[in-house]
């Protein structure tokens, strides 16, 4: 055995503890989500979502255990391989796939599927890293960040011909990797400003008030600054160009967007003026939380769970659960657990050596932080429905199995953070 293939003494067990803790919890929800006290279920029952999930976390243990015994050189080395490997199998995926909840995302094999897109996302974190980490790379240079925006722009739209936009979303958290990298905040501004202005024009119901605001701002930037003709020409082209967005907003969404997704706009916008129609699932889901007051109804007492209140409750709207039974106190422990993985992530990736294990860690903690502010921002009416899973709680084998293989090769290569990686 040669000297550092034994990691047990330098893995980083406090994120093996974080990690063994959520998905405990988890797997105590997905029971909780799918309990009938008539029924005399037991959590390891197979026919349950709770006995399925115990057998993906038994292979989850497995994965994590074959990612440690790998040479930490292989993610590196054959990360463009892996990133080939899974663009032809999504490619495949709308040819032989199965739909399930109208994407058509996994590939069935007898009753059991797997969806390809949740391992794309570590597959395209290693080729990011790869980029990013050769010799003579640079940030600032227009060419590397166009091949950067279609390593993530390639699996992203594949994932989208599977109708899964939520999935495919997950892909825009790579900007915040590219920001802690050194690319100009320029792009995540704009970003910023294009939801914003997105947001308003859905909530002002006559656009021409937004047009005079513009104007009035404008003109107050031109009657307040420098009066340089480059300056006056620049802040002019933006207002219009912040004009057509406005425009073009109303277009888009009857237009271009399918009715499933106008209405989960519509009932982020305003879930009261359709409670029984699209606004069913973030009403239904706010009561359930809500209900559970500051300690809980207890666990395995929820009644808006027990009554299937909430669509895809074991699913997407798993931390209905968390609030319903546990609280406020277990809603903010299990937050607090999130934000204490994504800061030992943080913590992680600023002590490697080499630019790859630290662009593959922020890659890392940036795929988690958008699951779970995402996912709970839409169980409580911040964020439009989406259907991505919140990390090692939502029930689903592929999803778990993803995150986990996120996570454990990230503790991989930290555990060998002192050695020079041989370059090919």
């Amino acid at each position: 055995m040669r000297r550092g293939d034994d990691i047990s003494g330098s893995i980083d067990w406090v994120t093996v503890m974080l990690y063994l803790v959520l998905v405990t919890f988890g797997w105590m929800n997905v029971f909780a989500a799918v309990y009938d006290e008539n029924a005399n279920q037991s959590i390891f029952d197979l026919s349950l979502n709770s006995g399925r999930q115990l057998l993906f976390i038994v292979a989850s243990a497995l994965i994590a255990l074959v990612i440690t015994i790998i040479d930490m050189r292989f993610y590196e080395t054959f990360a463009y391989i892996l990133y080939g490997i899974l663009l032809l199998v999504l490619l495949s995926v709308p040819i032989i796939g199965k739909e399930v909840g109208g994407n058509k995302a996994w590939i069935g094999i007898g009753s059991f599927g797997v969806q390809p897109s949740e391992f794309a996302k570590f597959v395209t974190a290693l080729a990011v890293a790869k980029y990013m980490g050769s010799v003579g790379f640079r940030m600032d240079n227009l060419r590397n960040q166009a091949m950067l925006f279609i390593l993530i722009g390639v699996p992203m739209g594949l994932i989208l011909l599977q109708k899964d936009t939520g999935t495919a979303l997950v892909f825009t958290s790579f900007i915040l990797v590219f920001f802690r990298e050194g690319m100009s905040p320029f792009l995540l501004i704009v970003g910023i400003c294009a939801a914003v202005i997105f947001i308003l024009t859905l909530l002002i119901p006559h656009p021409i008030y937004l047009h005079i605001a513009i104007g009035v701002v404008l003109l107050g930037l031109i009657v307040m600054g420098k009066k340089r003709l480059r300056r006056i020409v620049l802040l002019t082209v933006g207002a219009l160009l912040i004009s057509g967005v406005i425009e073009s907003v109303d277009y888009v969404v009857h237009h271009v967007l399918k009715p499933h997704q106008q209405n989960r706009v519509k009932a982020l916008i305003n879930p009261d003026a359709d409670p029984l129609g699209f606004g069913w699932n973030v009403t239904q889901s706010k009561i359930a939380i809500g209900s559970g007051g500051f300690f809980g109804k207890g666990f395995l007492k929820g009644t808006q769970t027990k009554f299937d209140f909430v669509p895809a409750q074991s699913t997407d709207f798993i931390f209905c659960t968390i609030g319903e039974e546990h609280g406020w106190i277990g809603s903010f422990i299990v937050i607090t657990l999130f934000v204490a993985l994504l800061l030992r992530i943080i913590f992680l990736a600023e002590r490697q050596k080499n630019r790859f294990n630290r662009v593959y860690a922020y890659s890392v903690a940036s795929i988690f932080f958008f699951h779970f502010a995402v996912n709970i921002g839409m169980t409580i009416g911040l964020f439009p429905v989406i259907g991505i899973p919140l990390p090692f709680f939502s029930y689903g084998g592929s999803a778990l199995w993803g995150f986990t293989i996120l996570l454990f090769i990230l503790l991989k290569l930290d555990a060998h953070r002192g050695e020079v990686l041989q370059r090919i």
